[in-house]
């Protein structure tokens, strides 16, 4: 493994539907340098606008068993028949090429990804109240009163879940949550920069 894979963070963002944390993602995206999104693989459908390397890697049935089988994916879970997964040669070729991983994904990825890789950073994008998050759901027209309710519970449930994440970001207003996501990622590189050390040693 080179001296970059091994210093290579692994940087999961994690929240309830409506916290907003993939806003907060496309906006670190475009702030930190050597920051790069992981695009996972899917064997759902392409929706309209959404491209093959850019939104999804879009794979058949066959194909993403074929990868569990042969132990190429990192993370992955199945949502209503579909899998989704991280497959370890993305994780691979972002470290080879100096960049640091940003993940979008649930809190079973992140457990899979904590127990696979040493140097993963777990954030949890929380709003600032259930009410809040309840009149955002609302604000986005797609909800009924009982998809509604369904949402709110699954959302506790999910924040219950992931009481283990490292750090917690509760995005009450946009601009401060984005700034506080892009310094948990400045002080997790610092924190854990030891190749400084061991070029001033063997100079």
């Amino acid at each position: 493994m080179s001296n970059r894979q091994q210093q290579q963070l692994l940087f999961v963002v994690s929240a309830p539907s409506g916290a907003g944390k993939t806003s907060l993602c496309s906006e670190v995206l475009r702030q930190v340098s050597a920051l790069r999104f992981s695009i996972s693989h899917t064997t759902r459908a392409p929706r309209a606008g959404e491209e093959h390397g850019k939104n999804y890697f879009f794979v058949s049935q066959e194909q993403f068993r074929e990868y569990l089988a042969h132990n190429k994916i990192a993370e992955w879970t199945e949502i209503y028949g579909n899998c989704y997964g991280t497959a370890k040669e993305t994780i691979h070729a972002a470290g080879e090429q100096g960049f640091d991983l940003l993940f979008d994904i649930d809190e079973r990825g992140g457990r899979q990804l904590s127990e696979a890789y040493a140097a993963v950073v777990t954030i949890l994008v929380l709003p600032p109240s259930m009410e809040v998050l309840r009149k955002r759901l609302i604000d986005r027209g797609t909800e009924t009163q009982d998809s509604l309710r369904t949402r709110l519970q699954r959302a506790k449930e999910e924040i219950e879940r992931m009481r283990w994440y490292t750090h917690v970001i509760v995005n009450d207003a946009f601009a401060k949550a984005a700034e506080q996501l892009k310094s948990i990622i400045i002080a997790e590189r610092t924190r854990h920069d030891h190749g400084s050390i061991e070029v001033l040693l063997n100079e």
